[in-house]
Order: structure tokens, then C-alpha cells, then sequence
């Protein structure tokens, strides 16, 4: 038999105060909350959302929906109820430290056992259950998803690219970069990629690469059905990427730059002209919160002591990153940043304008950059500085990486028949976007990995 929400809601939210530590897979009613579906239309509030194991299967309101008596209920009363976050450009290698060849050459033997399984976790109650993974080591890259996609170990979904396809690498770096240097080549690494399991192709820089050997890597992964996203640090960079039909560029780029070459802008409004005829929108991850936050972070690094991402690292690891940051502001990587921070907002309008869709990523796991808190950085940046919109920037963050990713039969909006992959944040989250810096509850595929913005740790 069914009831109103409104008259079980009591007596449900009693048996919720006694189980919801246990909740897993099963029967689950989130109730009260304002839902941002991810669609992009006006909210739905007191939305009621009815979750049976890994799928939700229906969407509605406490007036037009009732709870069947056998589900476990959730109260959402007073908070946003959105789809899980994606992280569009994420290094789980990396957490954080100064010093990449010092970081390589010391941990990656420890990659598959205790980096990425512990970073993976550090964006999964940050709110974000999809993510891709641009650039790691094929086997720690390929024991991650299986393990995450067996349920063995938690963690977001992974679309993951395994190493760099770049013209020349070095030799500290080619266990995570590979060097092609013909088309047969090419077409041979994209092809190992590939049968490990692998979703993405990381092409850097193509511009140094002759022609058509840039132009089969591309090719190669799009017959595969695997997507290609690429640098764009420089103006033949994006000439080329968008010659061979790159699905998605990365980064703001252009170094101190102060705007994007004209032909540039041209060639990008062209091919947004194309749409579907190119095989659907042109994406870009400009991945600017850094850049934009890193005098304030030295000026202020309080934020680099948080202990979010010390989970599950061992504390040899955790003193050696922390070691690495003593002295924000002299770090060799960030030297430039400075003088790049006042282009960034022309080249995001120059973006915006030429019509490309966006996407947030963060490139989190560089140095002061860690899982816990880029993703929801980045979203502010881009509301508060950037002038986009705050419904904008959550599509950006849920509905077109399915869209990108070609997943968005299962991700990317709370609607019946997705996988359950919400989130849900106490505020007004239209308002205040950087209220998901406190996620108060996470679940992914049903199963429940923060709740009261407590992690649930027999789920952990």
C-alpha cells in the first residue's frame, strides 16, 4: 500500500536516524529537497526521487508522487538535490606535490596500491561520481577502473586515457607519456589503449607532430569510438586539433598571451557552425581556477592544511607532500601564473563567444591542487569571476560530460531510468555556488557515501 509523503514522512525519518549508516543498494526515497535535474529548466521543489538499487525510477513531488512503504527514506528538506559532479580533467596520480620528477621517481610503484585508490575516494565525497582521468601509467590506470567498475574499491566513474600521446618525451616521463613517431605507431599505441579498456586519447602537443601522424591518432581512436582531448597551450596547437577533429580542448593556454590570434577564434567559430555535422559540439575544459586562485593561495594557504586529502595516503606521503608546499609562492611550475591571470577572463569570453560548450575540469592532483577542493573551485571561479551562470556552469559539470562522453542515456541528470548518482548540498546552491564546498551527501549507483556530511565509512 502507498501514502502520502507527507504523513509517513515522520515515522520514515525515525527508521532513517536508526539505518541510514547502513544504507546500501536497496530502496531508497530522497524526499523534500529542490532538484536541479541537470536539464537546465527551472528547479522542481520538494522533489521526491525513488532509487531502486543502482537506477532511480521515478522523479516527481511530494504532491504527485507517493513513497511505497518498503523504501528507506531520505529527508533533502532544505537542500539542493543536484546529479553528481564530474570532473572533467583530473590527474588521481598525482595529489598534489611540487616536485613531478621527484613524485615519479619515488611513488609509482605505489600508484595502483595507494595514490590513485586514495584519490579516487577524495573526489567521490567531494560530490563528484564521474571522472576523467587524463594521463597515467596504462596498468595502474587500467587496475583502477576494474577495480572501482568490480566494486572492490569506491571511487567516481572513470573515463581514463592511460599516458600522454605526444611527439617527444622524456625519459623520466615515459612511463606515463609515450612518444609516437609514425602513423603506424599511431595507430598501434591508440590500439593498446584501447583493448585496456581505456575511454580517452591525451594528445599534447600535436602541432609538433608531422601532419598525419597527429591526424591517424585521431582517427584511430573516433573508429574505435574513443574520444580525443587535447592541449591547447599554443595557437598551432588548436590550428591542428581542430583540423584533425579533436573532440575536446584543454586548458586557457597561451601562456601571458592577452588574447586568442583572431584566425583562431575564426577557425573555432567555424567549427561550431558545424554541430552534429562534426559530430556534435565543440568541448573545452579551460581549467582556470588555479591560475586565477594562486596569488590568494599563497598570500593565504590555509587551505593547502586541510586534511581532506590526507585520506588513505600513507603518512610518509602525506609529510613529503606537505614538505614540498612549505613555500607556495616560489614553486618553479607557478612562476608565469601571475602574469597569466589577466587574460584569463578575455580568452573565456573570447571562448564563450566562439561558441564552444564548456566543461569543468580542474587538472587537480598538480602542485596545491588536490581532489577534495578543485572541483568546486573552479565552479565558483566561473560564476563569480567569469560571469557565467550558476545553471550553466552545473551543466557544465553534469549533463554535457555525459553528453561528451556519449554516456548520457545513464548520467548526467536525476531522471528516471539514470544511474543514482546524486548529490545533495544544505543552501541555495543558484545563489551560492560555492556551497559545494560542503557536500552534504553523495551517492553513486545507489549506494549512500556521505550523508549528513558525514562519510560513511563501511561503503568507504
Amino acid at each position: 500500500m502507498n501514502f502520502p509523503v507527507r504523513s509517513c514522512l515522520a515515522s520514515a525519518l525515525l527508521f532513517v536516524a536508526a539505518t541510514s549508516v547502513s544504507l546500501a543498494q536497496g530502496k531508497t526515497a530522497l524526499v523534500g529537497g529542490r532538484l536541479i535535474d541537470g536539464f537546465g529548466h527551472a528547479p522542481i521543489q520538494n522533489s521526491v526521487i525513488l532509487v531502486e538499487n543502482d537506477t532511480i525510477v521515478a522523479v516527481g513531488t511530494v504532491e504527485t508522487l507517493s513513497v511505497p512503504d518498503d523504501y528507506a527514506v531520505i529527508s533533502t528538506e532544505a537542500m539542493d538535490v543536484l546529479p553528481g559532479l564530474w570532473e572533467s580533467h583530473a590527474h588521481l596520480m598525482l595529489t598534489g606535490h611540487a616536485d613531478y620528477v621527484h613524485w615519479q621517481a619515488t611513488y609509482g610503484d605505489r600508484y595502483a596500491t595507494e595514490i590513485m585508490p586514495a584519490t579516487a575516494v577524495h573526489l567521490l565525497l567531494a560530490g563528484i561520481t564521474s571522472a576523467r582521468d587524463l594521463g597515467a601509467p596504462l596498468e595502474a590506470s587500467r587496475s583502477l577502473k576494474n577495480r572501482v567498475e568490480s566494486g572492490e574499491i569506491p571511487g567516481p566513474r572513470l573515463f581514463m586515457s592511460g599516458p600522454f600521446l605526444q611527439a617527444d618525451v622524456e625519459e623520466w616521463q615515459k612511463h606515463y607519456r609515450w612518444a609516437v613517431t609514425s602513423v603506424r605507431d599511431a595507430r598501434e599505441k591508440v590500439a593498446t589503449l584501447d583493448r585496456a579498456g581505456m575511454d580517452i586519447v591525451k594528445l599534447i602537443d600535436q602541432d609538433k607532430m608531422p601532419f598525419e601522424v597527429a591526424s591517424a591518432i585521431v582517427d584511430e581512436a573516433h573508429e574505435r569510438g574513443m574520444k580525443v582531448v587535447a592541449h591547447s597551450h599554443r595557437p598551432n596547437e588548436i590550428r591542428v586539433g581542430l583540423r584533425i577533429g579533436v573532440d575536446n580542448f584543454e586548458h586557457t593556454g597561451l601562456t601571458t598571451a592577452p588574447e586568442y590570434p583572431p584566425d583562431v577564434v575564426q577557425a573555432l567559430r567555424e567549427r561550431t557552425a558545424t554541430g552534429r555535422v562534426a559530430g556534435g559540439p565543440l568541448y573545452w575544459t579551460p581549467t582556470v581556477e588555479g591560475l586565477w586562485n594562486f596569488d590568494r593561495t599563497v598570500a593565504n594557504p590555509e587551505k593547502l592544511d586541510s586534511d581532506c586529502w590526507e585520506r588513505g595516503l600513507e603518512q610518509d606521503t602525506v609529510a613529503d607532500i606537505r614538505a614540498s608546499l612549505a613555500q607556495p609562492g616560489q614553486l618553479g611550475y607557478t612562476q608565469l601564473t601571475p602574469l597569466r591571470k589577466p587574460t584569463l577572463k578575455r580568452k573565456i569570453a573570447q571562448l564563450r563567444e566562439a561558441g564552444v560548450v564548456f566543461l569543468v575540469g580542474t587538472d587537480s592532483g598538480i602542485p596545491m591542487k588536490f581532489h577534495c577542493q578543485s572541483t568546486w573551485n573552479e565552479m565558483d571561479v566561473l560564476v563569480r569571476v567569469m560571469g557565467m551562470a550558476p545553471m550553466e556552469v552545473i551543466r557544465a559539470a553534469v549533463y554535457w560530460p555525459a553528453v561528451m562522453m556519449g554516456v548520457d542515456d545513464e548520467l548526467g541528470t536525476v531522471s528516471a531510468g539514470k544511474k543514482a548518482d546524486i548529490i545533495a548540498v544544505r543552501g541555495d546552491v543558484l545563489e551560492y555556488i560555492n556551497l559545494l564546498q560542503h557536500v552534504d551527501f553523495v551517492m553513486k549507483g545507489g549506494v549512500v557515501y556521505k550523508q549528513d556530511g558525514v562519510p560513511i565509512e563501511q561503503n568507504l
